[in-house]
């Protein structure tokens, strides 16, 4: 069992995940992906724009090995004029695919707040993830639960304006 001196909560104070729920799970946030990217683009980011309170972005990029574009809605917070994503997928055992997508082709489009922009996304070290942890959880307390929830280091990326 991993821990992280920054993490408050404690992994016995989680549920964990079962390994026979995680298809289901995985189906269900695929599904609710589609359906809040939808709305969200329509809407140009005036619906759908939150998910369990946290605020959401459309970020679009391209696939590591169809090379194809991918849209999704992922929970962004804003650091000055860079934006923080988290690949927490909820505490799962995996990192999700898109974290690949975004770690092959760093350069992603990011819509929040009607906004388009280009930005270059780069993968914190342990260290910068550590000082910008109370920044991720005073936006989303739910990442504390999710990284306690799980072994894997939960990789967050600052994506910065390309200029």
């Amino acid at each position: 069992m991993v821990q992280y001196d920054y993490v408050k909560t404690r992994r016995e104070d989680v549920k964990p995940f079962k390994e026979s729920q995680l298809p289901a799970i995985k189906r269900v946030l695929r599904y609710v992906s589609k359906i809040q990217a939808g709305v969200f683009r329509l809407s140009k980011g005036r619906l759908m724009n939150s998910f369990l309170g946290g605020p959401v972005c459309m970020v679009t990029m391209t696939g590591a090995k169809s090379g194809k574009i991918r849209r999704l809605p992922l929970i962004h917070i804003a650091h000055g004029d860079k934006k923080l994503l988290v690949a927490s997928s909820g505490g799962m055992p995996r990192n999700p695919v898109w974290y690949y997508n975004i770690k092959a082709n760093p350069e992603i489009r990011i819509m929040a707040g009607g906004e388009e922009k280009t930005y270059v996304a780069r993968q914190v070290s342990d260290e910068e993830k550590a000082a910008l942890w109370p920044v991720l959880l005073a936006v989303y307390p739910d990442f504390d639960e999710y990284q306690a929830r799980t072994d894997r280091n939960i990789p967050v990326f600052s994506c910065e304006p390309k200029t």
